[in-house]
């Protein structure tokens, strides 16, 4: 998991997705003409339980873009899963275009029919361009939903614990470098604050810490200045990264961590709430050799799927931060076996994730419902 699947061939040639996908038990194609719906659910493991995961909306440029990223994202969810403790496998989807314009109504409940199809083997959830009342309607074609609206009985927001968690990760990480679980008197750089980085905005501030941020939608930006005037901002994440900067937190989209990033980067660590973060594979070893201490994406973010997860039992607040309170010391014990076995902390990450998978997996192999 320590790095993103990339096209066996160009957009032209199109992708193998038996491949690609080598790893993955099901992908599924869902079309539907008169709503415009183009989507694709990827279930990548149900070794440990059904699969969950959520929605993401948004404007591939191409098909082939669109399956390598569900592709991505479902096999981090089983490994999020998994080191988050759930009796979940992993899984994601993707609908193709931009949800300004296409998201209705009917798109999102021919969806959920789709979802229902699956008949429990995928629970769906919130992503990038999908919110809590997007679930309500695709809840009323399908049973296996989560991240509803309060209203209906749902988690809300995940992004709620989502930001939680990924403090809770940046101070393990504060206390491996510096001694301390707690970012007062750092200068943390956030890139993206939407629906995750303005919540974590806030546990930054309330911690004592300086906080640079920066995002492509100027009203984001906007927005967190105005609850927080002591927050600066810059004009973008070139920027960002070229600051100075005690910790770096990606949370919009994947692959901020590239080569350039590595080597410009001031930061003595990097946690964010953002998927897939290292662009390709041995990124994880630069931030090593370079002494960045990475705290695995999909180890600090996993309060979100944690959060809609508890909806399944009936949802407790309380309950689900408590638990989302252990991604300080899920996160410490990833430190630790990196150090004790001579690995990165992604490939640490890995281990514990699969160690997971492989002996509980052992005792349900492929979920059915």
């Amino acid at each position: 998991m320590s790095g993103p699947l990339s096209p066996s061939g160009t957009a032209s040639s199109g992708v193998d997705v038996f491949e690609l996908g080598s790893e993955h038990e099901q992908v599924v194609f869902c079309n539907d003409r008169a709503t415009g719906l183009k989507a694709i659910i990827a279930i990548h493991s149900t070794a440990l339980g059904p699969a969950l995961g959520g929605t993401r909306f948004y404007p591939y440029a191409s098909t082939d873009d669109a399956i390598v990223d569900v592709l991505n994202l479902s096999r981090g969810m089983s490994y999020k899963n998994a080191l988050a403790g759930l009796d979940l496998g992993g899984g994601k989807a993707v609908i193709i275009g931009d949800p300004a314009t296409l998201k209705t109504e009917a798109l999102l409940r021919a969806y959920g029919r789709f979802v229902q199809s699956l008949d429990g083997r995928y629970f769906t959830a919130c992503d990038v361009g999908t919110f809590s009342e997007d679930m309500d309607h695709v809840a009323r074609e399908c049973d296996f939903v989560t991240g509803r609206t309060v209203a209906h009985g749902g988690a809300g927001d995940s992004s709620v614990l989502t930001a939680f968690g990924t403090f809770q990760g940046m101070r393990a990480a504060a206390e491996q470098v510096w001694g301390e679980p707690t970012l007062a008197g750092r200068t943390v750089g956030v890139a993206g604050v939407g629906k995750v980085g303005r919540h974590l905005v806030r546990h930054l501030i309330e911690d004592g810490a300086t906080v640079v941020v920066t995002d492509v939608y100027a009203p984001s930006v906007e927005a967190i200045r105005a609850e927080y005037p002591q927050v600066q901002a810059v004009g973008s994440t070139d920027e960002l990264v070229a600051s100075e900067l005690d910790v770096y937190a990606p949370c919009a989209l994947g692959g901020a961590l590239t080569d350039e990033v590595v080597e410009t980067l001031s930061a003595r660590i990097v946690c964010g709430a953002a998927n897939n973060q290292l662009a390709h594979p041995g990124i994880e070893k630069k931030l090593d050799e370079r002494g960045i201490l990475y705290a695995p994406d999909y180890c600090v973010n996993s309060g979100g799927v944690i959060q809609v997860a508890d909806e399944l039992e009936g949802f407790s607040f309380e309950r689900a931060e408590q638990r989302a309170t252990g991604i300080f010391d899920t996160t410490r014990k990833v430190f630790e076996l990196a150090k004790a076995d001579g690995v990165t902390t992604a490939e640490a990450a890995d281990r514990l994730a699969e160690r997971r998978m492989r002996e509980v997996g052992r005792l349900r192999g492929i979920y059915l419902s």
